[in-house]
């Protein structure tokens, strides 16, 4: 499946000193992360943001079509750069086989040029946009309340909020859809707050007909629906229904299972087959996660043993995502080690395939193997939650007169190397983890 990286944190300009040179900075790091296993970059917001209060990370658009090229809202390039850098980072990282995500915010705009009064109101508001792009005008009536629509679904702010149901706004999303695929050269789409409009812009983003350099191209697609699991597995099967190029969705709720078990003293990994997420029931349209933009930088972080967590969506199934800022700022690659996200991320992409079968499951131990599926042959995870001793079972897997030896391991406060193990003719073997800590091993 792959694993992605989301290549920001908030206010990472800022934060990293790179100012208008993020576009670059990630560039930089492109050949590394493609070293180390990652097969897709998930980007900010590249349009012209509104910049009310000074540079933003562009979740209030203001000029689609301004990629870093038009001198307006404070200046030419964007907070992360110009358009002639967004496309190099673009063009490099398909050089390295990588695939590249657009956050597409089409929810609710900012920054208007004028106050109109809308007639159906009476009330006065922030709505007329004149970009110099010249691309995608909008006045009153391509917002709510307006002729087609009466009823906004979701509020973001006091921004004014699209109606995709206005035959004007829903062509120009798909004409935008297109440049940033066909012309710009994305790859697919991270759909910012889905709550706020209809699945079928969605449905229309991923079954658009797109041709790139001649070729047919269907975008990957996943959508931040943040709710409950049975919440978001609805509006995923409503998306998806009679949908030839099927959306994903990130599980909001298999992140709180694991800042529960990062965080919260005494949790029970039998919570792991109990918990209610999207990914135990449908993990072919699921992104998991450990850290985002929202939850790391607004409130809600894990601030404990962070690797555990990472080790869980590294070794299941899911299609899993690493935030930038743990990855790099705080120091958990490790690269070069076997006690890091790249050490995990390797194994993800040597090892970990097909379906998951739970081998051994206590409070404080958790063992699982991978199937294996084509070329990956498969892995058995051991997950202790023992802050104070080495543990290990006898679990009968799938595999007969086997070697298995450990390819990424990690520990609290010990970082031993696990004993290599053997699986006898009766597919029965012992796998151990550290203290408050994991192992990966994998066949021989």
């Amino acid at each position: 499946m792959g694993v992605m990286m989301q290549t920001f944190y908030w206010d990472c300009p800022r934060e990293d000193k790179r100012e208008f040179q993020w576009w670059k900075y990630i560039n930089e790091q492109v050949p590394a992360l493609a070293k180390a296993g990652f097969t897709s970059l998930w980007l900010p917001p590249a349009h012209k943001a509104g910049n009310i209060s000074g540079p933003s990370m562009g979740y209030d658009p203001y000029d689609f079509y301004d990629l870093g090229e038009f001198d307006q809202k404070g200046g030419i390039p964007t907070w992360f750069g110009t358009r002639k850098e967004l496309e190099s980072l673009i063009a490099n990282a398909h050089t390295h086989k990588m695939s590249v995500i657009a956050d597409i915010v089409i929810n609710h705009n900012n920054g208007a040029d004028e106050q109109q009064v809308n007639p159906i109101t009476g009330q006065s508001r922030w709505t007329l946009f004149h970009p110099k792009s010249g691309k995608f005008p909008r006045d009153w009536e391509s917002f709510h309340p307006n002729l087609y629509e009466s009823w906004d679904e979701m509020t973001f702010g006091d921004m004014p909020d699209l109606s995709h149901r206005n035959p004007y706004v829903y062509s120009e999303l798909l004409k935008l859809a297109r440049w940033l695929i066909e012309e710009i050269g994305f790859d697919g789409f991270r759909y910012d707050f889905v709550k706020g409009y209809g699945a079928y812009t969605i449905q229309a983003f991923q079954e658009y007909r797109y041709m790139r350099d001649g070729q047919p191209l269907k975008p990957y697609g996943v959508a931040e629906f943040w709710d409950s699991a049975s919440n978001t597995l609805n509006w995923v099967n409503l998306a998806n229904f009679s949908n030839s190029n099927p959306v994903d969705a990130f599980d909001f709720p298999l992140r709180e299972m694991l800042k529960s078990l990062c965080d919260q003293y005494g949790f029970s990994l039998r919570n792991f087959t109990s918990w209610d997420t999207v990914l135990k029931h449908q993990p072919q349209t699921t992104v998991t996660f450990v850290e985002n933009h929202d939850l790391r930088d607004e409130g809600r972080p894990i601030a404990n043993d962070k690797l555990l967590a990472y080790s869980y969506i590294l070794t299941h199934e899911g299609y899993p995502c690493i935030f930038w800022k743990d990855y790099f700022n705080y120091g958990l690659a490790l690269d070069g080690s076997p006690n890091g996200i790249a050490a995990l991320v390797a194994a993800h992409e040597r090892y970990a395939a097909g379906g998951t079968s739970v081998l051994y499951l206590s409070d404080d131990l958790y063992i699982m193997q991978r199937g294996g599926y084509g070329d990956q042959p498969g892995l058995i995870y051991v997950l202790n939650n023992r802050g104070d001793a080495w543990q290990g079972e006898w679990v009968t897997t799938q595999w007969r007169n086997t070697s298995f030896q450990p390819v990424a391991w990690w520990g609290s406060h010990d970082r031993s190397r696990p004993e290599d193990q053997h699986i006898g003719s009766d597919g029965r073997g012992r796998f151990f983890a550290a203290p408050r800590g994991y192992a990966i091993y994998t066949p021989r």
